[in-house]
């Protein structure tokens, strides 16, 4: 197997509908192609009682070379 090297970026990405969707939004958001993604946090926005949007934050992992 070759060596290989990477970057980390940290992003966070927010949806309405679920954390899963939140994690897709940064991935997606990164503008690069994510090797993979480590979640850091996961928090929440709430209006009038109801989960209002979910935020993770995440590490993306982007291959160097």
């Amino acid at each position: 197997m070759a060596d290989k090297a990477f970057t980390k970026l940290r992003l966070v990405g927010c949806s309405s509908t679920s954390i899963e969707a939140a994690v897709q939004a940064a991935i997606s958001a990164a503008g690069e192609p994510v090797s993979w993604f480590e979640v850091v946090e996961v928090r929440g926005a709430v209006n009038q009682s109801q989960v209002h949007e979910w935020q993770v934050t995440v590490d993306l992992g982007v291959k160097l070379g």
